[in-house]
């Protein structure tokens, strides 16, 4: 899988190792970072359910970005299903966007 994520990127070096970038949970599925994929706005991610079912996907990157005039963006893509990464460091209850 790593060879078709270098296929699918402009990047040399996709890590092996992989950690869902979700808050934590433990059921649905999981999604983790490989890299940019060289077009603007877009990630290319691994997607898993379980140990043996993974596939890569590119996203479109979560446009949400924290409040005030220097938020950062949102890490995840467009539809993740917990809170935004900035809201861990704001302390705010979770967020779908």
């Amino acid at each position: 899988m790593a060879g078709e994520a270098q296929e699918k990127s402009a990047v040399t070096h996709i890590d092996r190792a992989v950690r869902c970038q979700l808050s934590a949970h433990d059921e649905g599925e999981h999604f983790g970072l490989l890299t940019d994929t060289g077009a603007y706005g877009t990630a290319l991610w691994l997607r898993w359910h379980g140990p043996d079912e993974a596939e890569l996907v590119v996203l479109l990157d979560c446009p949400v970005p924290a409040p005030g005039p220097d938020g950062d963006g949102c890490r995840l893509f467009v539809g993740h299903a917990t809170h935004h990464t900035w809201q861990d460091a704001l302390g705010q209850a979770p967020y779908a966007s």
